[in-house]
């Protein structure tokens, strides 16, 4: 016998099956049952590319106009005359060789890590530790970067990093249940045309195949795609 919530059952009613505009997407989400928290509002692209293609294992980062409405812990490898800088931008710690033996003895309490490139021989150690958590620096996430003090200060401030999984999906926050209808819609928008521009140019077919917004605790509502060179006309 399945077990369905209360919650489930509440919920049900306002589900939305078709596909529709962005606003009235978000609008869908803020009629289902609250929570006692503020639930993160999540967006799910399933794309049309084959991760296993190299060029087309999608990676990278964006800042939202309107934030996520959360900060991160982040962390810095880099020279010791650039930590100081790391460190006054909201690293949470930040060095080299010393900061990799920490994390060799365990510790990780930290979301993201920073790399300038001259680091990542040290931070290569780290490999089996990091990798599977996806916390290794990256340059296609801007997580590997000749400046770090400045990438501290974005993902510090809640800098979105994304990641195709095997079946082309792409999950991202894009805020708070609490943030206004507008400010919601408007970062879903503008992750949407950060998506459209990374397109790999060997993807064929339909490349945007569904997207969806959803709460920690509601049901996902399909949201209506155009492209941007198609709405302009």
């Amino acid at each position: 016998m399945q077990y369905t919530t209360k919650r489930t059952k509440n919920n049900n009613p306002l589900r939305v099956k078709d596909p529709v505009e962005p606003a009235a997407a978000i609008a869908a989400l803020k009629k289902f049952k609250p929570t006692k928290f503020d639930q993160t509002v999540n967006v799910c692209f399933h794309l049309g590319i084959d991760t296993a293609q190299a060029d087309q294992a999608l990676r990278g980062s964006l800042s939202l106009p309107k934030g996520i409405g959360k900060t991160k812990k982040v962390i810095a490898f880099c020279q010791s005359d650039v930590a100081k800088d790391a460190l006054a931008n909201g690293a949470l710690k930040a060095g080299g060789e010393e900061l990799v033996a920490e994390i060799e003895k365990g510790w990780m309490d930290f979301d993201v890590a920073i790399a300038s490139p001259d680091m990542m021989r040290v931070v290569s150690k780290l490999g089996k530790v990091l990798g599977p958590k996806g916390l290794m620096p990256s340059p296609k996430a801007g997580t590997v970067t000749t400046n770090v003090p400045q990438a501290v200060k974005e993902y510090s401030a809640g800098k979105v990093e994304y990641r195709a999984d095997k079946g082309g999906n792409v999950h991202a926050v894009i805020g708070k249940m609490s943030f206004k209808d507008s400010d919601l819609v408007e970062n879903l928008e503008h992750f949407i045309r950060a998506i459209e521009k990374v397109r790999p140019a060997t993807a064929k077919g339909v490349y945007i195949k569904k997207i969806t917004v959803s709460g920690v605790m509601t049901p996902g509502v399909p949201v209506r795609y155009v492209n941007a060179a198609e709405s302009e006309e």
